[in-house]
């Protein structure tokens, strides 16, 4: 028989509380959690774009000579295209605070000049604080962010969903949870929304809504591992070892060497399992 019962009591995942690169739409979780889609500068003048396009590339192959480029830059007037740029350098040197800073000195400017990129460069310096280990300016960011008043309802979703990262992060599960209800009315079809949603009703040891919310992530993204994975645990949870079993080993044929396979395939093999691995942090993007 499956030994399950160490990982059914030690492994399942909760809420995330740092960072990933999600697009917009989000994909779906490693453990994970959203960051806001980079902001990308609004049209303007060809040699301004392409300055950027080259600045932001360096950022991911050399973020060293890009704080460089990017410093030099912001003091030639470069303004919001060159704070995005040094931000991106910091992200990809995971240098969170620096990047939070950066991203929240360039929405300020964009506030001052009514730029759009405001909203984003927010939700960045949020995501940001997040992985520095500071929800409270987090939360300050993501507040900023849900005042702009052009928000569609699932930008404002995903924005809620950030907040509810960052109340996990302060031990603050009911507030989580009443952000987290308010991201399902606005995404109702991203799974990642539903599988935040069952991980915390699963900390909260509320196994019906936590059954209810995982199967409706599976619905969405049926062969995502983590998903899978907290699958597998609730149905454990929930005193049904086959299911249980039959969704690790998927996990473990369809990721076998991510943190979710590791995990799925030690609890198959009755040990131990790894303890849940920090989520992935934002990778930068140049649009």
């Amino acid at each position: 028989m499956i030994l399950l019962l160490l990982a059914l009591a030690a492994q399942a995942p909760s809420l995330p509380s740092s960072p990933d690169p999600m697009p917009t739409p989000r994909s779906v979780p490693a453990a994970q959690a959203p960051a806001a889609r980079p902001a990308a500068p609004s049209a303007a003048a060809d040699p301004i774009e392409r300055r950027y396009r080259d600045c932001a590339a360096l950022a991911r192959s050399n973020p060293g000579g890009a704080i460089e480029v990017a410093n030099a830059w912001r003091v030639e007037g470069g303004g919001i295209y060159a704070r995005q740029c040094l931000g991106l350098a910091y992200i990809t040197l995971e240098r969170w605070a620096p990047a939070a800073t950066v991203y929240e000195q360039a929405a300020q400017e964009a506030e001052a000049a009514g730029d759009p990129r405001r909203t984003d460069l927010r939700l960045q310096a949020g995501n940001a604080w997040i992985a520095a280990g500071d929800p409270t300016k987090a939360l300050v960011a993501f507040d900023l962010a849900l005042r702009a008043p052009d928000l569609t309802g699932e930008r404002r979703g995903g924005i809620h969903l950030d907040r509810a990262r960052a109340l996990v992060a302060l031990d603050n599960p009911a507030g989580a949870r009443a952000d987290l209800d308010r991201a399902l009315r606005l995404v109702a079809s991203d799974p990642i929304a539903w599988y935040l949603s069952a991980a915390l009703a699963r900390r909260a040891n509320d196994l019906g809504r936590a059954q209810t919310d995982i199967a409706r992530a599976q619905q969405l993204a049926p062969d995502n591992p983590d998903i899978l994975l907290l699958a597998g645990t609730i149905a454990g949870l929930a005193g049904n070892m086959a299911e249980a079993g039959r969704l690790y080993r998927r996990v473990v044929e369809l990721a076998p060497e991510s943190d979710a396979g590791r995990a799925a395939r030690a609890s198959l093999e009755g040990s131990a399992p790894a303890p849940p691995a920090a989520a992935p942090q934002p990778q930068p993007q140049s649009r």
